[in-house]
Formats: structure tokens, sequence, C-alpha cells
């Protein structure tokens, strides 16, 4: 017999997820399906996420407003994400989310895990 449909109303949206300094980032789907959980991530004009990756992990990302980027490869790489654009971050992908505009930046994250994995770093590894 198949699980039931599971709604989240956007009142229930809550902030308890794993953080990054710079982002705000509100649970919907978390500890409903055994294979993903979704939230949203919002970032305030001019901020930036810590130096993090997902773990095992692997991450859909799709933008709703505003222009954000994905900064990766150790900080040499710069990827736009606007209005309606998607990105994958691989597990153990080092990354950092940046707003460097006047708006807010909100995305719908989707990863495959039940509960979403955020490991910040202190910087860039050396690999």
């Amino acid at each position: 017999m198949a699980a039931p449909v599971q709604v989240t109303k956007a009142s229930e949206v809550n902030a308890s997820t794993g953080q990054t300094e710079g982002m705000i980032r509100k649970g919907a789907i978390i500890d409903k399906s055994d294979n993903l959980s979704a939230s949203v991530m919002v970032a305030k004009p001019h901020s930036s996420s810590a130096i993090h990756h997902h773990g095992e992990q692997d991450t859909v990302v799709y933008c709703v407003r505003g222009r954000g980027a994905v900064v990766s490869d150790g900080g040499k790489k710069r990827q736009i994400l606007e209005k309606g654009d998607f990105a994958l971050i691989p597990a153990h992908a080092e990354h950092q989310e940046v707003n460097d505009g006047d708006e807010e930046v909100e995305w719908i994250i989707t990863r495959s895990g039940r509960v979403p994995v955020v490991e910040n770093l202190n910087g860039w590894s050396k690999n």
C-alpha cells in the first residue's frame, strides 16, 4: 500500500533545518520521505553562506526569485542563478551561496535524504 499524500502549508514551513551563516533555511518536507527532503533558502541582500557541503546528499536548486550565485571549485567558479534556473550540486561538492544584489534571493532546495545535511567548513579544502 502506498504512503499517503502529505502537504506542508506555507504557515508550517520553519527555520529548524541545518543553517549556514548568512542564509535562512526553512524546512518544508523534512523527515517525511526516506529518500527526499525539501526546503526554502532565503538570502538577504549582500550576504553569503559559509563554505559548506551536504555530505552524501545530492542537491537540486530552483531559483524562485532574485539573482544569486553558487561559488564552487575552491572559490574559482561562480555560476549565476536567476528566476527559473536550476542547479545540481553533487554530494560532497564544496560550495557557497552568494547574493551580491540589493534584493532577496529565494531558492527551493531538494535533497536526496530524509533530513537535510549541512556541513559548514572553515574554508575551501586543498583537494
